[in-house]
């Protein structure tokens, strides 16, 4: 069975609000074994909205509509979805008294314009919203189903779970799962990634395995489909054994694991404290992993001035070393680590930060230099990421 996702709304096309819907909905979908080929934005515009709500109710089964529900004359998805379906709209009592009792209990009256809210396409099923003013609706075509939900992520997601799902399994007898598993990895690019698994993302079979990348990390999602979650996990299980053994190390966590949550548990298991300087990162890895619940005493945060450390690194490569091992001494703790980024090099147009990266115990030392290219951000966010790699090496007793 295939899905459609048709956002609406101009703030989206615009960039002022990322649409976080199309990717809940996405996951509930494919978690009751819905195939989602296709997401569309559109703006709040009735006719290109009814285009895009029938293109896709021609090539899917079940289309979600999120947005354009709400009371003022640019919120134009019942007109579209009636457009598209050819239907006209209908006033229904029962939607506007529940608008009514919504803003009643708040001790407010309905506006005028509220009332538009309480038309949907004629013979459509009214979804009620007690947790908002827009009232949903689903459109039977046939076969077919369009589902029209509000653009408020909470109101949405309450009535996806609580109507739109057991509304979909029910009506097309839904039996089957999708499930994922992600494995994410830090030190190896995504295309080298690709690389190693070309063959299990070029056959097409159950499980699918693709890749997704972000700054200075790559997960690697496997996805499968079964009657059943243990089925989907057993496949799962020999494809995910398969890429470990490919990939080795590089693999430190799976689905929500994050990279300060693998090294704030390492230091709380080993009942272990680290003094870390940053100079370049503005304090930004002391504060990922003070984050963390019960990690925050364990860490002794320390911000050198980065024009300062910067020439030090340009003087003397192993300054991050100096200051990881000075850090580790002055705090009388188990870890020592520091990071220097040092002064942009090259055009301004395509500049690139040098830097170095150290962690030292009592016993051990690593370091790392890099070379970061990309804005400031980009770079902050590599350095980071590199340096809690570094430390999650140590701790684990990896080599480099």
């Amino acid at each position: 069975m295939r899905a459609e996702i048709v956002s609406i709304g101009s703030e989206l096309l615009l960039g002022q609000i990322v649409d976080t819907n199309a990717a809940v909905i996405a996951r509930h979908l494919a978690a009751i074994g819905i195939d989602l080929f296709h997401k569309v934005t559109v703006g709040d515009n009735r006719d290109r909205a009814a285009q895009a709500v029938g293109t896709a109710l021609g090539r899917a089964e079940v289309v979600v509509t999120t947005g354009g529900l709400g009371p003022t004359a640019d919120d134009v998805t019942r007109e579209a979805a009636a457009l598209a379906t050819g239907r006209e709209l209908e006033f229904v009592p029962a939607l506007m008294a529940d608008i009514e009792a919504f803003f009643q209990a708040r001790g407010l009256p309905a506006s005028p314009s509220n009332r538009r809210q309480a038309y949907i396409p004629r013979g459509a099923v009214p979804l009620p919203n007690p947790v908002g003013t827009a009232p949903c609706f689903i459109v039977e075509e046939g076969d077919r189903a369009l589902i029209s939900l509000p653009g408020v992520p909470r109101e949405m997601e309450h009535l996806l779970l609580s109507r739109v799902l057991p509304y979909l399994r029910a009506r097309y007898h839904l039996a089957g799962v999708i499930v994922s598993r992600l494995l994410r990895l830090v030190g190896l690019g995504e295309s080298r990634v690709g690389e190693a698994l070309s063959d299990f993302m070029t056959t097409g079979s159950n499980p699918t395995v693709g890749t997704m990348a972000h700054l200075g990390q790559v997960d690697v999602r496997i996805a499968a489909k079964a009657g059943d979650d243990a089925t989907a996990r057993a496949l799962i299980a020999p494809v995910e054994a398969e890429i470990r053994a490919r990939l080795g190390d590089v693999v430190f966590g799976v689905d929500g694991d994050t990279l300060e949550g693998v090294v704030g548990a390492l230091l709380s298991e080993r009942d272990l404290t680290l003094a870390l300087v940053e100079a370049g990162t503005g304090g930004l890895i002391a504060e990922r992993l003070s984050s963390l619940p019960g990690v925050a005493p364990r860490i002794q945060g320390l911000i050198a001035p980065a024009d300062v450390a910067a020439r030090r690194l340009e003087a003397r490569g192993e300054a991050a070393d100096d200051l990881a091992r000075a850090a580790m001494v002055w705090a009388k703790a188990d870890i020592g680590a520091a990071v220097v980024l040092g002064q942009a090099e090259g055009d301004g147009a395509s500049p690139v930060h040098p830097g170095r990266i150290a962690v030292v115990t009592g016993s051990t030392a690593q370091s790392l230099d890099v070379r970061f290219g990309g804005d400031f951000r980009q770079v902050r966010t590599r350095a980071q990421v590199m340096s809690l790699d570094r430390l999650r090496r140590v701790l684990l007793g990896l080599g480099s």
